[in-house]
């Protein structure tokens, strides 16, 4: 493992990313791949507490941010920090979108997309698989 210190920025062999993770956690967030709708952890959640990214631990979304957007992922109009989060362009599967990655350890972690309510009037639509759930308390 190394880490750029004046970034924060983790960097890990497919390996050790293996090792840490399950086999799902792995594929989603480090081949961004996509969990099922309705299957993944999260997306019915309704405690108070905070989603991290499962590979870092990095902090993400408040559940004070989660929404029901009927898409059967977790759905979060606003991230904790606007640092947090590095987006990127997706161009696959014959649209254009934008992909949201953990900025300290470049896991996928979902799409952000322009349809989701105010303040921001943006939906981040999660990867349950790709995150770690503290409810708040514990």
């Amino acid at each position: 493992m190394t880490q750029d210190r004046a970034k924060g920025k983790i960097t890990k062999t497919d390996a050790e990313w293996q090792a840490e993770l399950t086999p799902e956690q792995y594929w989603v967030a480090r081949k961004h791949g996509t969990e099922q709708a309705f299957t993944g952890p999260y997306w019915d959640e309704k405690k108070p507490g905070l989603y991290s990214c499962v590979c870092c631990g990095e902090p993400l979304f408040g559940a004070e941010t989660k929404f029901e957007s009927g898409t059967g992922w977790p759905s979060f109009y606003a991230p904790v920090s606007e640092s947090a989060l590095d987006p990127h362009e997706d161009t696959s599967h014959f649209m254009r979108r934008t992909e949201i990655r953990c900025a300290r350890c470049d896991a996928h972690l979902g799409h952000v997309f322009p349809d989701g309510p105010q303040p921001t009037g943006l939906r981040y639509c999660m990867n349950g698989t790709a995150l770690k759930f503290s409810p708040k308390g514990e």
